[in-house]
């Protein structure tokens, strides 16, 4: 291993160590260590109850941990709410997108950030300086809109994963979640989110992509964390494991013997 690669591990954009979490009775993570280094693509993975959707929460400021400590850049941090955790440089694009249908591109897109301009005593949207950045901004990743007016409700489930993405991209700056982003699209609007996804990381942003469908990720990942019933599987890089193999290990939650063999910190378990 290149001393690089040790100073790349050593120094995690985000680092999540020893991650409890329980609801009453019920042990939903038990210890999971998950880190994510600048400018890297992690595809989190594991079946449905795995406890993936719960550890991001955790992240993200839904959830507070029941013991462990989250690092950002190095630095311990507390994240009790999602606008803790916007602050610091975290977006996250849920499943269930968070626009509103009835308002257009560029009002969803500055929602709760929206330019104002001073008229008389009175602050007001200033409604075309917003229209201009937003096609600006998407244009910047390669998302190209028609008009920025046009209402998202009218927009095809490719189209508003694409708003979303381009939102957090251009507000998050350091990580950016994405929440199955490809759940129901068609295989053409699928291809553009992921493009969109290595361009976020083009432009320095880390991202944890979490799904079922280990095709998709496995187009765009540097690296796989798979956990199984709330207990990290392991770390493994895309050269060092095969798609059908990491398909296995969610299904299953057991590691290839092969693949035990590699070094700690190189890829296998942790």
């Amino acid at each position: 291993m290149s001393a690089a690669h040790d100073t790349e591990r050593a120094m995690p954009l985000v680092e999540m160590r020893d991650i409890v979490k329980t609801f009453g009775t019920i042990n939903v993570l038990r210890g999971i260590d998950f880190e994510v280094g600048e400018q890297e693509i992690v595809g989190l993975l594991g079946d449905n109850g795995a406890g993936k959707s719960t550890l991001i929460k955790i992240l993200t400021g839904v959830y507070t941990p029941t013991s462990g400590q989250i690092y950002f850049e190095g630095k311990p941090v507390t994240i009790n709410s999602p606008q803790d955790a916007r602050q610091i440089g975290i977006e996250t694009v849920y499943q269930d997108l968070a626009l509103v249908p009835l308002m257009s591109i560029s009002r969803n897109f500055w929602l709760g950030q929206e330019i104002t301009r001073r008229v008389g005593p009175l602050e007001v949207m200033d409604k075309d300086e917003m229209a201009s950045r937003t096609r600006q901004a998407l244009l910047d990743i390669g998302i190209h809109i028609r008009n920025p007016d046009e209402p998202v409700g009218s927009l095809s489930g490719g189209e508003r994963q694409s708003i979303a993405i381009g939102r957090a991209v251009y507000f998050g700056k350091k990580l950016l979640i994405l929440d199955e982003p490809t759940s129901a699209l068609s295989v053409g609007e699928t291809a553009k989110v992921l493009e969109y996804t290595r361009a976020a990381k083009d432009r320095g942003m880390s991202v944890i992509f979490i799904t079922h469908n280990i095709g998709h990720v496995h187009k765009v990942a540097d690296r796989f964390t798979i956990i199984s019933h709330g207990q990290k599987v392991g770390d493994f890089r895309k050269e060092e494991v095969t798609e059908l193999e990491v398909a296995n290990m969610v299904m299953t939650g057991e590691v290839p013997e092969r693949l035990r063999l590699i070094p700690t910190g190189a890829g296998g378990e942790d």
